[in-house]
């Protein structure tokens, strides 16, 4: 195991505040860095600023080749990478290797090879013939600083995942990781400095929510947030207020429709995996299943079985599939849901309490008999629980989803590919997977994002880069010499030319276009004015 990257901060003065690194498996601190202050946080704002003027003029193929050698050092040092992120937050070395490392090479690569393709300026042809003498364009300019408050759950791969396409777009960045994964969110900022990025272009600035408040105050030019739906409503006022536009990536309570003609044997495991992952701490994690009830019996057996055999444990075994959750305060509130889900008719047939192995640990749980007066049906649980309701068909399946104030991600499960689309059209949700769960986070090209109290914007593939940059569009007039019709010097003669060329364009048949183009001679010279005015 390697060192902390600027751990253990030794050597400063008493009034110097820090964050804390805690191992979740053992409540252990194995890490400490220093917090940043109101001051700092505007003098690393007015860094960012003086920085991204340099970045920016600097040729895109050099901004990407930047991206290259970051995409190298994570490549070369991704066992180490991987070390640091298991132990800061509990998830099984495979799950930060799969959802963290090769996400980051991935967007890394697939950014650096695209990027300058979608900065080149888009031609904007017009179709109207009263504007044909003019020529548009979109420019795509960098923002200039833009903030990242990013969230424990994954670390590494969200930072990443959109500090790569800030770079590209010519943007400086301060970051603010979460202060519960304060380790590896100095170690992102470590490895672009060892990438070659230049001095301040991207800050980490360490701490707590008093630290994102001080970020936004200092008014960067967009903000991203990826975190809580309570959290994200008091980003988006404090964003509101000071006219800073914003993306919010919030919480999910994705459901999962199963189908009687689906197949159960992979919508089970699908089920449970998407459930369990990074002990359900994930907004795409599968919280609501609504089963048909033919096939209802056998769908829970299957998930009951497969849940029995999730190995619990610390993330330095290698068989353990789920580890601990990341802080007492989140397994308490999985129980506080779970209280009211049985007190109110629920059946925990699978897990249900905690493991001895430490206060962060709990069993991977399947709840039934469930229904939408429970907080376990309403609020993001983010823990190790599947619900799974019984439903009578696909229409009432398709209506409880919809049920939610969160739409994120959904996912649908039959045989039928036309039905799943069907189904899919029909979903409240920023995506769809048919016959698969959440794995669509890591598609480069695929967008991601929600809706309602899951946040607005995108983050990845083109969309996501749109995010990124200001749109501005030029347009050229390529005969100047010649007045605008519209221009003053109105008369009747030309309200009559007007009213002429209207017809021209937009008369409701052929024929009477055609016949108003033929008197209409006049009328159009008069149109056609030289710039004598």
């Amino acid at each position: 195991m390697s060192q902390p990257a600027r751990s253990i901060i030794e050597s400063r003065p008493a009034s110097t505040s820090f964050v804390e690194s805690i191992d979740p498996a053992t409540g252990e601190m194995i890490g400490r860095f220093e917090a940043a202050g109101p001051d700092s946080v505007l003098e690393a704002l007015s860094r960012a600023k003086r920085a991204q003027e340099g970045w920016a003029a600097r040729p895109i193929a050099e901004r990407c080749a930047t991206l290259h050698k970051f995409r190298d050092l994570v490549f070369e040092r991704r066992r180490e990478i991987a070390d640091i992120i298991t132990r800061e937050t509990g998830k099984p070395r495979v799950e930060a290797l799969f959802a963290e490392i090769l996400f980051a090479l991935d967007t890394a690569d697939f950014l650096a090879k695209r990027a300058s393709r979608w900065l080149r300026a888009e031609r904007v042809p017009h179709h109207n013939w009263a504007l044909k003498s003019k020529r548009g364009w979109l420019a795509s300019e960098p923002l200039g600083v833009v903030a990242l408050i990013t969230p424990w759950n994954y670390p590494f791969a969200i930072p990443v995942g959109q500090i790569v396409p800030a770079l590209a777009a010519g943007n400086a960045i301060l970051l603010k990781p979460s202060e519960l994964a304060p380790w590896t969110g100095a170690l992102i900022g470590e490895l672009f400095d060892h990438a070659g990025l230049p001095k301040g272009v991207l800050q980490v600035l360490q701490g707590g929510a008093e630290v994102g408040k001080a970020i936004i105050e200092t008014s960067p030019d967009k903000v991203f947030f990826t975190g809580s739906a309570e959290t994200g409503r008091k980003i988006a006022e404090a964003c509101g207020r000071k006219l800073i536009p914003s993306v919010l990536e919030l919480g999910g309570k994705d459901p999962m429709i199963v189908l009687a003609d689906g197949d159960l044997e992979a919508a089970s495991s699908a089920a449970v995996w998407g459930g369990f992952t990074n002990c359900g701490q994930a907004c795409l994690s599968v919280e609501r299943v609504y089963v048909e009830r033919g096939v209802a019996e056998h769908f829970i057996e299957l998930c009951v079985e497969k849940t029995k055999k999730v190995r619990i444990g610390s993330a330095e075994s290698a068989d353990s599939d789920i580890g601990p959750m990341i802080r007492e305060k989140q397994v308490e509130r999985v129980e506080t849901q779970l209280r009211d889900a049985v007190a109110r008719g629920a059946k925990i047939v699978a897990g249900g309490h905690r493991k001895t192995a430490g206060a962060c640990f709990f069993e991977p749980t399947v709840a039934t008999d469930v229904n939408h007066s429970m907080k376990l049906m309403r609020e993001e649980t983010f823990g190790p629980v599947i619900a799974i309701q019984v439903v009578a068909d696909a229409d009432e399946a398709v209506g409880m989803a919809n049920d939610s104030s969160f739409a994120l991600a959904a996912s649908v499960w039959t045989r039928d590919t036309k039905r799943g689309r069907d189904i899919a059209a029909r979903l409240h949700a920023g995506s769809v997977m048919i016959n698969d769960v959440a794995s669509y986070y890591g598609i480069t090209e695929a967008p991601h994002g929600g809706r309602g109290a899951s946040g607005w914007g995108r983050v990845h593939s083109r969309l996501g880069f749109a995010e990124m940059v200001h749109l501005k569009y030029v347009d050229e007039e390529r005969l100047p010499r010649f007045a605008k019709s519209w221009w003053f010097g109105y008369s009747e003669a030309l309200a009559g030319a007007a009213d002429r060329f209207i017809e021209i364009l937009f008369a409701p048949s052929w024929k009477r276009r055609v016949k108003a183009l033929v008197k209409g001679e006049g009328s159009l010279r008069t149109l056609i004015r030289k710039r004598d005015r």
